[in-house]
Formats: structure tokens, sequence, C-alpha cells
């Protein structure tokens, strides 16, 4: 045991969480689970999707209440009416997915529930003294460096990336005792978790206590003084720093080693000639930069930048979701101008921010993976065969191995990696025969990670072609057949599939 952890542990616990049991109808999403979180310190809280992470930490931050067990705060019992309660008396919760409201201004979400407090008057209908909340509002958002970021603007215009340190601006504002920060870097770019990383290290060093979760084993490794590790909803292991091993920390997650190929073992990064998209000299102001290029039939085409380098637009201009200003975008020969041309040719998009664009959560799984094959269990336009419609729905749940209790559950109530896969079932279940896919593993552990890998090649393998954009450069390198890399808009550089790969090479051209 290391100096630090002994110290660590000489300390009362700021946090007890005793026999905490959870029950989503007959799925047990946490079994008698018990840890303890000591102030000057961040614990990971690590396990593959469905492990129970995510549900103990919003027992804690007051989302929801545990069918048993006790949770004491400083030595006292602990109980929070919801998340703004819990905020207010000292635990503050960043979400996984976006935490913020579109249709109201950056100011409306960092003072919301507090909005009252700005009105020129008592008066419950008295006016809202707009420039003194906007004010206070950016002052805060300095806090997480957004220095550039105007109060009174509307949040639905800004990108997932803002939007999420919105979050955490507004989180750390009051100033809790302990952060739990939930799958939250995975949404941010590389100088928002620079960031992330120091707000977290800045806790610690006052004393204050940080509960971190994430897949990233390296980010874990790096960040955290201590892991607990939970499988199926229970209590696996709590591990100290001078354990931390990435072979060792897999093994106790999956309860195996993990054993195969993660990425593609090959390197021939071959594809068939046809060209099946094609832009040329495309162009959206501030996004995209008279970009010219060819996609193959067979392919998986890599695409890397940092995250204001063009490429999350591009995805959606191949999805036909965002309209070229300039340049044209032809699909098997032919202009796209819409989503519905798009999908008409066999195209599905895997969304970054999959809760708003690629799933309806509170809508079931049965629901979110049927709506776009309707043509494979339809007659008509209005009649719908329920018994093709189980038999698909049901045929991509065993397939993609979608954890689920029924097909009738809410998707909101699956876990990211889960929803993830409910996403892939919608789009392999119809026949796609492209996929754009937009940091398709952002927020699943190495398992599921390791089994979308194995279907996307499978895919290429069967002729169709992917579009894999993503931030993390090991899986580009790992999956694609071709890579470019792109900066402020434009196409910097392509590589081909190769052993000598390595992600200096890439990064050379990003910055």
């Amino acid at each position: 045991m290391t100096q630090e952890t002994i110290v660590i542990q000489e300390k009362e616990p700021l946090l007890q969480v005793r026999n905490i049991v959870k029950t989503f109808g007959i799925v047990k999403a946490l079994s008698d689970v018990s840890f303890d979180l000591y102030p000057g310190e961040i614990l990971g809280l690590i396990g593959e999707n469905g492990s129970g992470k995510s549900t103990v930490s919003s027992i804690i931050a007051g989302m929801q209440k545990a069918d048993s067990g006790e949770i004491f705060f400083q030595g006292k019992p602990w109980s929070a009416s919801s998340m703004v309660d819990a905020l207010d008396k000292g635990i503050g919760m960043i979400v996984q997915e976006t935490g913020t409201i579109p249709g109201i201004s950056v100011a409306e979400n960092v003072f919301l529930g507090e909005i009252e407090r700005f009105r020129v008057s008592h008066f419950p209908f008295a006016p809202l003294n707009k420039k003194k909340m906007n004010q206070e509002a950016e002052k805060i958002l300095s806090l997480v460096d957004l220095h550039d970021i105007s109060g009174s603007l509307m949040t639905g215009a800004l990108d997932f990336v803002t939007r999420k340190l919105i979050e955490i601006a507004k989180v750390i504002s009051k100033n809790p005792s302990i952060m739990i920060v939930d799958e939250t870097s995975t949404a941010l770019n590389q100088t928002g978790r620079q960031t992330l990383y120091r707000l977290m290290k800045e806790y610690r060093n006052a004393g204050k206590a940080v509960i971190f979760i994430s897949h990233d084993l390296d980010e874990v490794i790096e960040q955290c003084d201590r892991l607990i590790v939970l499988r199926d909803g229970h209590f696996i292991q709590d591990l100290p720093k001078k354990d931390f091993s990435e072979d060792g920390i897999k093994k106790l997650m999956v309860g195996r080693s993990v054993a195969g190929d993660y990425y593609r073992s090959d390197y021939d990064g071959s594809f068939d000639p046809e060209v099946v998209m094609e832009l040329k000299d495309a162009s959206i102001p501030g996004s995209l930069d008279h970009v010219s290029l060819q996609i193959h039939k067979g392919e998986i085409l890599g695409i890397s930048g940092l995250s204001h380098c063009g490429m999350h637009t591009l995805g959606k201009v191949l999805f036909g979701a965002r309209q070229l200003s300039d340049g044209e975008y032809l699909l098997h020969g032919k202009t796209v101008k819409n989503e519905a041309n798009a999908m008409r040719e066999k195209v599905g998009y895997v969304a970054k921010d999959r809760d708003t664009e690629s799933l309806n959560l509170n809508a079931s799984v049965s629901d979110n993976i049927a709506i776009a094959g309707l043509n494979s269990f339809s007659r008509g336009n209005f009649l719908v065969l329920y018994p093709d419609e189980k038999k698909y729905v049901n045929e991509q749940i065993d397939e993609l191995q979608i954890k689920c209790f029924d097909r009738s559950q809410f998707v909101s109530t699956l876990s990211g990696g889960n929803k993830q896969k409910v996403v892939f079932g919608k789009w392999v279940g119809c026949g796609s025969e492209i996929l754009i896919l937009d940091c398709p593993t952002r927020g699943v552990d190495i398992g599921v990670k390791q089994f979308m890998y194995h279907i996307m090649y499978q895919l290429k393998k069967e002729g169709k072609t992917l579009v894999l954009i993503s931030e993390e450069l090991p899986e580009l390198l790992g999956m694609s057949d071709r890579l470019i890399v792109m900066k402020d808009g434009k196409i910097q550089k392509e590589f081909p599939r190769s052993k000598d790969l390595r992600d200096v090479d890439v990064i050379n051209y990003m910055i």
C-alpha cells in the first residue's frame, strides 16, 4: 500500500455506501454494493456496461432511490430528493449524456432551478435582470475555460463539447464536497479533458473527493488514486494504486482474460474500386472547406482530427442531415439532398450524441430498433405485422447481445453500451449498406468495444462501407483501411493501412 493510500485511509470516510440494492423489473442492477470514499482522493468506479456504476452514482446523486441499503455523507445518513437537492447539500453529478436544455439560454441552464433570484422585485411575475444573470453565468463559465461564451446564447446552438463544459461549470459553481463524473470525458475534446482533469486534481488537493467513471483504462490508471470494480451489479474489488495494471483491471471487470484480437489483426487494407460516396469541393462556412473525397464499397474509412476540425459535420453531410453551401455530394452517382435520399440508398448514421440524435429515450427497445426497418414487416403504409416485427427485433437483440429484460423496456433505462447496441441494431437490422459511425464506441466498455469492432470487420467483409469518425486514434489505426486527417475543415493527409503507422504520425497533421 502506498504512503498516499495510507494517508487517505487514516481519515474518516467522506461517503459510506452500505449494502445498496436496486432492481429494474426482473433485472437486479445492484446487489448488496458497499464501498467508502475518502477526502482528498479521486476514486475510480469501473466495470462493464450494465455493471451498476451509473446506477449507484445516480442513487448517491439523488436521481433515484435504492430499494434497500444506506448511504452516509460526512458521518450522517444521506438522502436527497433530487439532483438539485443533492447539489445544494454537497454532492454534485455530471451525467453521462447531455444534461442541458437546448431551448433556453446558457445562463438559464447554469441557473436552472434558481432563476427567481434574478427577478428585479419579489413579485412572482416581475421581469428578470437578464444582464446580471448573463454576467454571473459568464463568471461561472470561466471556471471551465469558456471565456468567449455569452450567457445570452441559446444552448442548442452550441456543440456537444461546449454543452458538456456548461454542465461541469454549473456543478462546480456550487462547490460541492463530492463531484461525481459519469463518463464525461468521452464527450470532451482533448482541451476539455485537460480542463476536467485540472478540476479533479484541484478537488483532491482541497481535501474534497471525486468519483470518476470511465471506460478509458489509460485515463483511469493515470487519473485515479483507487479503484472500485463492479461486475453485474456486485462489488468485486477495492484496488489500490500500486495494483493498477491494464490486464489485471480488464480481468476483474469481465471476470476472465480478454482473449482474441481487439482490433483487426490483418493489414490488408484493400477494398472494392467501386465508389459509393463522393464529395466534390464540398463546403459549409466554418465547418468544411472545399473537401473532395471518394469512399469505396467494402472500405472502412477512418476520419480523424481535433473536435472542431469538421469531421463531425462531415458525418452529418454524408447522412444528408447537413446541406452543403457549395459543392456536391453524390451517393451511387445521385445527388443527395436530405436524409430521406440517403436512407433510400441504405445509409445509416450512428451519431456522437446518441441520446438526442440516434435514440428516442422515451420509447422501447423494440420501437427504436424497428423504426428503420418498417419495410421488412409492414404491408402498405399502415399495416404492421406484429409477429414479423417481434421476430425482426428479437433477431437484433440476440445478434447484438443487447442486455434488456424485455423488448418493451425503455431505452432510457439501459446502460450506455446497450443503448449503442440498440442504435447499431436499428441500422444493421434494416440492411444498411453504408454506415456513418460518429464516435461509435464512446462510453462503452472494453468488452462491448471488442464486440463492436468484430461487427465492423464482419460488415466490411460482407462488402458494406463504413465511415469511422473518431477522436480515439488507437481504434482508427486498428480498424481503418484508409485514414484521413482533417484540420480547419480541410483534409490534411491520407494514410493507407499499415502496421508501421503510429499515432504520432497522425497527430502531427492534426495540430
